[in-house]
């Protein structure tokens, strides 16, 4: 299965040319439907199966592209096993499941369809936990133009709880659902004590532990 950490990268620049190189085969790959080569990399490596090209605007990963080019319920079902978030969005806001309909690929439609295990209105959470971040990592968002992580990922992991590591921080943001809430742990690795913990409702975000790590 893919692991649980947000890859917010979108700029080539922000990756070492091994990876850059890596992530750029990938989705040239899923573009021209070279399945074969596709599942030889995400079944290798089991992260990239939630990649998209840094540097690129769609924001697709192979699932999003196999839903665009119709592939084959195997090749599908295989991609699948390797735990792809059939929540995530394009650029455009397009899960798999709206692409495969929009271009009558209807026949992928129970593979893609995301399986909801934690219903949960995410959009007013995902608002604070962005403002946080920002608050605690602005700069670096900036400079490296960071996709923030979006929270109906969430909705569908059997455990939710996830990990947004942030380039030049040395660290990043856990986060978890608990209740109706988040519970977010930030830290930065070379700055002892720099550790803190927020817990976030629909009311807001508040400091709940200060100081650790």
């Amino acid at each position: 299965m893919a692991n649980t950490d947000w890859d917010g990268t979108t700029l080539g620049g922000s990756l070492r040319e091994v990876h850059l190189a890596e992530r750029d085969r990938l989705a040239s790959a899923a573009r021209d439907g070279e399945w074969a080569t596709v599942l030889g990399m995400i079944e290798r490596s089991p992260s990239l199966v939630n990649a998209w090209r840094p540097g690129g605007n769609s924001w697709f990963t192979p699932v999003h592209q196999a839903a665009w080019l119709g592939a084959s319920p195997e090749v599908v079902r295989r991609m699948v096993a390797r735990g792809p978030w059939l929540t995530l969005r394009t650029a455009a806001g397009d899960r798999a499941l709206d692409i495969a309909l929009r271009r009558g690929n209807a026949h992928l439609a129970g593979l893609l369809t995301p399986v909801i295990r934690h219903p949960l209105r995410t959009g007013v959470l995902g608002g604070h936990l962005h403002d946080l971040i920002r608050e605690r990592a602005d700069h670096l968002v900036r400079e490296h133009r960071l996709r923030l992580p979006e929270l109906e990922v969430l909705t569908e992991l059997e455990k939710p709880d996830m990990f947004f590591p942030v380039p030049g921080m040395y660290g990043g943001f856990g986060y978890r659902l608990e209740g109706e809430g988040l519970v977010v742990r930030s830290f930065c690795r070379v700055v002892g004590g720099s550790g803190q913990t927020h817990r976030i409702t629909t009311a807001g975000c508040v400091l709940v532990e200060d100081g650790w790590g």
